[in-house]
């Protein structure tokens, strides 16, 4: 039964979301379509683009992204309290980033005498602006549109880009996220596109890998301190990965990370060339979860869950919470 996004999107039980968009004609999203002959490429660096513009934009932080040949994922964080601390000039601000805004709300920049109803207006307006700053359904909206226009005006048509709507998995419990980050960086390995992370284009780990590399020198010549070399070795546009003393981070450490999923990368293409670690990750051992359970959940991380994601514990607890029985993953 389809569910209404209003219930796929709950910010009071989780802030992270694995979000996928799949394109609805024969012709590639990027790629060399064999159809046409044409090469699609550079679509991805539109999407790419967009995204960040659109993330600087929001109260939504990138986690994760992958950038396939006739779709995309991302894991993203809503940061609604972020929305909620913001002037109303900076909701202003950043709305016109996108849109060209409102006369009423101009003559209040101008500083012009305005009536007590027309303060109403304002005030209304900047709050309905602002609570599309931190709604996935904007940011999406925002995205795929974009993207349809420029396709379709390239491609010469018009028409449907996307398969529908987007699809959503509300990810519940850090294992969700963990496993998600690693199965979408992971994509273009699991489909014999690429057998090493640094190569596997238009994918959040070989920017996060590349950004390090070239930051990790300057930062031991700058001779920074613990935290200013935890910043720089990590891209800004994307969210930090860190320990319990940085805070608004990714729960994990970048190098745990990095190691996880070269580890899983090994073990899911047979292909991959390297030698396989004989230990387990520690990033596993600090989470109690076992090797063969985690390679499994990697590998059928599309087919084992639906719009939620987490521990069978998690899973149970939001569907009594939302009065269903189950969610797909519990069984």
């Amino acid at each position: 039964m389809t569910r209404a996004r209003k219930a796929l999107i709950d910010l009071s039980s989780t802030s992270y979301y694995h979000l996928i968009a799949r394109c609805v004609r024969r012709a590639f999203l990027c790629g060399d379509d064999k159809y046409t002959g044409k090469n699609f490429d550079h679509r991805r660096t539109w999407l790419v683009e967009r995204v960040k513009l659109l993330s600087s934009v929001f109260a939504i932080e990138i986690a994760a992204y992958a950038i396939m040949s006739n779709h995309y994922h991302l894991v993203v964080k809503v940061n609604m309290q972020q929305a909620l601390n913001w002037s109303d000039n900076e909701v202003i601000s950043r709305w016109y980033r996108l849109y060209k805004g409102s006369p009423i709300i101009d003559r209040y920049l101008h500083g012009d005498i305005l009536t007590e109803a027309d303060q109403l207006l304002v005030s209304e307006l900047i709050e309905k602006w602002r609570a599309r700053l931190f709604d996935i359904s904007w940011f999406m909206k925002n995205l795929n549109e974009y993207i349809a226009k420029e396709a379709n005006k390239e491609d010469g048509c018009t028409g449907k880009y996307w398969e529908g709507r987007y699809k959503s998995q509300a990810l519940l419990d850090e294992t969700a996220l963990l496993s998600c980050m690693a199965y979408v960086d992971l994509n273009p390995i699991r489909a014999n596109m690429k057998n090493n992370l640094e190569n596997s284009d238009f994918t959040s780990i070989q920017e996060r890998i590349r950004h390090f590399k070239n930051a990790k020198a300057s930062a031991h010549k700058a001779n920074q301190d613990n935290e200013a070399a935890h910043q720089i070795k990590q891209p800004k546009s994307l969210k930090s990965f860190g320990i319990s003393e940085y805070e608004n981070t990714l729960p994990f450490s970048l190098l745990d990370y990095l190691e996880l999923v070269d580890w899983t990368g090994r073990h899911v293409h047979s292909k991959k060339k390297g030698v396989i670690p004989n230990s387990v990750p520690d990033i596993l051992v600090s989470l109690k979860i076992e090797d063969a359970t985690w390679l499994d959940r990697i590998q059928n991380f599309g087919s084992h869950y639906c719009n939620f994601v987490g521990s069978k514990t998690v899973l149970r607890a939001h569907a009594a919470k939302n009065d269903v029985n189950w969610y797909k993953g519990v069984g």
